[in-house]
């Protein structure tokens, strides 16, 4: 029973955040780092009643470990949601974390020195030619993210493409911090066993005093999402200003979301994490494009299909599924 509800949990948690992260960049772009830092505050505070008890386990890993996994998670998460504010577009956002493969890979070759079956090198070479597609075309028609003001001059076409292209250079620093922190992960893993709960609790907790260098930023979002209009909450019958509302849904879904995929890794075979996790992006992007209206061309569905072709091939998910399917019959027939 854990497991089926763990995998709806998955898809509940992981797209409904999805949703209230499009509608938090749609009331305010420049939210990002607000986010970010409920996020972790949120996951931190419930690792600190929880998994350390208030404080009173002491850490498996040591802190100086943490330190430089906190770093490297600290600047792929806010890169990642600052890059909303560049003019980058919700479905470009999410194709462009699908490509975390090539980056895994590259890094993979240079740090780990480990060779890759043609079937890996195809995959990648697949989902970089999609995100280079829908990069290509999101930035043949860029179009500013930012609220018009009353007093602001409207921004030009040549403004707008500046802003996307930093919002690339964001995206892509995150996708290769986000793959190097993967590897130091195996590291710690390889050496101190694994502690999922311990890891996810001390890598919220230890870089919240970063977020000093970004206290007026957050502030000033703050304040925006306080005078916000306000939204009536189904069900409760309260008011609240409308970017609060999300943002409380967007904090409490990433905590859903979060805690289901640590229980499928747990619990589960790499194959149904890899499966879950696949589908749930590729719903999760749909959804983005149909609910929202999202402008999405023929060519961002060719390389979307391309991205995601690219991703189960190089899981090898087919395999993988026919072996299992295979086994489960052979199990079958000896009883």
């Amino acid at each position: 029973m854990r497991i089926p509800l763990a995998i709806a949990c998955v898809f509940l948690g992981c797209c409904t955040n999805v949703v209230f992260l499009e509608l938090l960049v749609k009331e305010d772009p420049g939210s990002g780092n607000l986010i970010t830092f409920s996020q972790f505050f949120f996951i931190a505070l419930e690792g600190f009643l929880v998994t350390s008890k208030c404080g009173t386990v002491k850490p498996r890993i040591g802190i100086k470990d943490y330190m430089i996994l906190v770093s490297m998670f600290f600047v792929s998460s806010v890169c990642n949601n600052y890059a909303f504010d560049f003019n980058i577009p919700m479905p470009l956002h999410m194709i462009f974390r699908a490509g975390s493969l090539i980056a895994n890979m590259i890094l993979g070759i240079l740090i780990l020195k480990k060779k890759y079956t043609f079937s890996k090198y195809l995959s990648v070479l697949m989902i970089s030619f999609g995100i280079v597609i829908c990069t290509i075309i999101s930035g043949a028609d860029v179009k500013s993210t930012q609220p018009v003001k009353g007093d602001s001059l409207p921004t030009t076409p040549w403004d707008d493409f500046f802003w996307w292209i930093l919002g690339i250079i964001l995206l892509t620093v995150a996708l290769f911090i986000s793959a190097r922190m993967g590897i130091y992960q195996e590291v710690l893993y390889a050496r101190y066993g694994k502690h999922a709960k311990e890891a996810l609790y001390y890598t919220h907790l230890l870089p919240l005093p970063l977020f000093i260098t970004l206290t007026s930023n957050i502030w000033e979002h703050t304040v925006l999402a306080v005078n916000s209009a306000p939204m009536a909450v189904p069900i409760i019958g309260i008011t609240m200003p409308k970017t609060i509302l999300y943002l409380i849904g967007n904090v409490l879904t990433q905590y859903m979301c979060i805690r289901s995929v640590f229980v499928l890794t747990t619990e589960c075979p790499s194959l149904t994490v890899t499966l879950v996790i696949t589908l749930r992006k590729f719903i999760s992007l749909i959804f983005s494009i149909v609910y929202f209206q999202n402008p999405f061309t023929i060519y961002h569905w060719v390389g979307t299909v391309l991205v995601f072709t690219g991703t189960i091939i190089f899981t090898e998910l087919v395999p993988k599924i026919q072996q299992s399917l295979q086994t489960s019959s052979k199990t079958e027939k000896v009883q």
